[in-house]
């Protein structure tokens, strides 16, 4: 055990963060901290590393282990270029390297016992360079960088001028390389890419140390951890297993709560209707039972009820009209700004009730694409047009439209009057805005906050093409959850970008990825964009001759279909999948029924009646003929 939590307690007045909570982290172990915004996640993790005081309980580090912190939010500086800041973290093998150096110097001028001395030490800072991996120090910090989305262009930037997502990387840069007994982290895969995530996910998976994770990214918990710690409503819940399993766990144990809630209830009911029942005869002995059953319902102690979930409430997004069949087309688009191309030749449409996922890496020239059909910026070239009867609603996280002097309710109630209060506490519940909070002014709101505002003014909107840029930035897993069923069930045209990969694997049913300045078309969600990644890459978007010539010409066939030919081919697959494992069942419950009527044979009251002897006899004919066609059946599809 590396870290130990025992009886913790925090409160800011009122508000109680955690009351008497405990966990543990092994030495080796992955483990996330969940929990819903503002339950606590942050001050928990200032808690353990010194930060903030708690009011109660024991926090044990295990004596001579080293703690490492990424906080959400960087301030750093340093006058220092990014290579020079993230190399810090290697000072002390940068420095027993200048010291060898200086040493080897020396000798050529030494003799005797000096000389000795000097070659004793000399061979100690070696042995203990060589065993600090010092030899590729230069090369791993390269390799961080790299890995978190910095290319070598920008190695030589100032940190002093860098955003905030930024100077964020560069910390975590920094703490992985100093390599610390445990890492802290609170929301590390914000501010980075798709690759950057996937990097990160295989660099946990085989660090040596032990992390604890804070994140909102389901698809990265599940991938990295196999312990969930859960912080909500003051109680701290651990639970084994990745993201995935703990929410299959909690809900199994809500829905458990949930029913011996129910039962106790109505037992009480029942207890309470006797006593009234009794009490109303109004005799000495019915009296006497009626204190007894009183006296033994106040024994019961009482189960409380779950608390009632945020996915509970539930988002219904209705376009006012229908568009028509054909949504967008884009034709020979391009834009480049001074020293970067960030696409050419761009060819694409959408058609009604598509939910298309734009992604790439950062700085590819996804958002811009989005400002261009928004018409906030040009194009260099090239023309895309909307169909019939389609009205756009766009997300865009820098360009929210919210009055700054009015309160959350106000912005939402005077564009649409037509709600109820109700409504619309639902509404900003759903994006994070409870009790009190709703009244807050815009203008007082945080970017973040605003973004949420802004996403929930778009969900009441009736258009019926949606153009979202990162709608779940700033989210927490459950408004995540309800935001992915609302727009599953929208019957209109979805386009968006996004980072989040449960998130695309949930509501996607084609992605566009951005890369080497054209878009490459998968007809699926997340999973199938991965399996498909290397060789549509290699075919569509300049994959050098060779990597094309590595592909199959089956591949190269089935990979230069239209994206319509690709989304049938999809769908007969699917029905396969699905045909196939109907096939299966089927082929299950017969053999079972099979195998009972042969037990059923071998008892007395069957095998002696005659007629029930012929009822199993021919069901059992039955049987073998349809499981021979089956057999065929299940064959034949497993080889198609």
């Amino acid at each position: 055990m590396i870290l130990a939590c025992h009886g913790m307690n925090k409160s800011f007045g009122d508000n109680v963060i955690v009351a008497g909570g405990s966990f543990h982290i092994e030495d080796h172990e992955k483990a996330a901290l969940v929990g819903p915004n503002g339950a606590g996640k942050t001050t928990l993790f200032k808690m353990i590393v010194g930060e903030l005081p708690f009011d109660g309980g024991d926090i044990t580090l295990t004596r001579g282990k080293t703690l490492g912190y990424l906080a959400q939010h960087q301030e750093m500086v340093s006058g220092n270029t990014i290579y020079e800041e993230v190399r810090l973290a290697k000072a002390d093998i940068i420095a027993m390297e200048q010291q060898i150096r200086t040493i080897e110097t020396e000798l050529k001028h030494l003799e005797g016992d000096a000389l000795s001395a000097r070659l004793n030490t000399y061979h100690r800072l070696t042995a203990a360079f060589e065993q600090e991996n010092g030899y590729a120090c230069e090369s791993e910090i390269t390799g961080v960088l790299k890995g978190l989305g910095f290319c070598e262009d920008d190695f030589s930037k100032p940190v002093d001028t860098l955003s905030g997502g930024q100077k964020t990387r560069v910390s975590l840069g920094k703490l992985l390389l100093t390599r610390p007994d445990i890492l802290l982290l609170d929301e590390p895969t914000n501010h980075l890419d798709l690759n950057s995530i996937a990097w990160l996910e295989t660099y946990l998976l085989n660090y040596p140390g032990a992390v604890l994770i804070v994140s909102h990214d389901r698809y990265f918990l599940d991938r990295v951890v196999t312990k969930v710690l859960e912080i909500e409503m003051g109680k701290l819940m651990t639970y084994m297993g990745n993201y995935s399993e703990y929410a299959e766990k909690k809900r199994r144990l809500r829905e458990a709560q949930l029913k011996e809630y129910l039962n106790q209830q109505q037992e009480i009911r029942h207890h309470e209707a006797v006593i009234e029942k009794l009490r109303s005869f109004n005799r000495e002995k019915s009296i006497k039972r009626a204190e007894s059953r009183e006296k033994m319902l106040e024994k019961i102690t009482p189960v409380e009820k779950p608390v009632e979930m945020n996915t509970e409430i539930h988002l219904n997004l209705e376009p006012s009209r229908e568009s028509g069949n054909d949504v967008l087309f884009v034709e020979h688009l391009s834009k480049a700004f001074p020293n970067q191309v960030l696409f050419r030749d761009v060819n694409f449409e959408l058609r009604r009730g598509e939910h298309v996922a734009i992604i790439g890496d950062n700085g590819t020239g996804k958002t811009t694409l989005l400002k261009i059909l928004n018409q906030v910026i040009p194009a260099d070239s090239g023309t895309f047009t909307l169909g019939t009867n389609v009205e756009i609603g766009y997300y865009d996280q820098e360009h929210h439209v919210l009055h700054m002097e009015k309160t959350i309710f106000d912005e939402i109630s005077d564009d649409y009057p037509d709600l109820t209060n109700t409504k619309i506490r639902n509404m900003l519940a759903a994006f994070l805005f409870t009790g009190d909070d709703v009244f807050k002014r815009i203008g007082d709101l945080s970017g973040g906050e605003r973004g949420r505002v802004s996403l929930a003014k778009l969900m009441l909107s009736k258009a019926n093409f949606l153009i979202l840029d990162e709608p779940t930035n700033h989210l927490d897993i459950t408004s995540k959850e309800i935001l992915e069923k609302a727009l599953n069930d929208y019957t209109g045209t979805l386009l968006y970008v996004s980072h989040d990969r449960y998130f695309i694997n949930q509501t996607a049913t084609r992605i566009l990825d951005l890369v080497n300045q054209t878009f490459v078309n998968y007809i699926g969600n997340y999973d199938y964009y991965l399996e498909k990644r290397e060789e549509l890459t290699a075919v569509y978007a300049g994959g050098t001759e060779d990597a094309s010539d590595s592909v199959s010409s089956e591949t190269v066939s089935e990979s230069k279909l239209s994206w319509q030919e690709q989304k049938e081919a999809n769908a007969r697959a699917r029905k396969r999948q699905n045909d196939l494992k109907k096939t299966e069942e089927r082929i299950t419950m017969l053999e079972e029924r099979d195998a009972e009527i042969d037990g059923m044979m071998t008892l007395e009251e069957i095998f002696t009646n005659s007629v029930r002897c012929q009822e199993l006899a021919d069901e059992k004919a039955s049987i073998a003929e349809e499981l021979e066609v089956l057999y065929e059946q299940w064959e034949h599809l497993s080889d198609v």
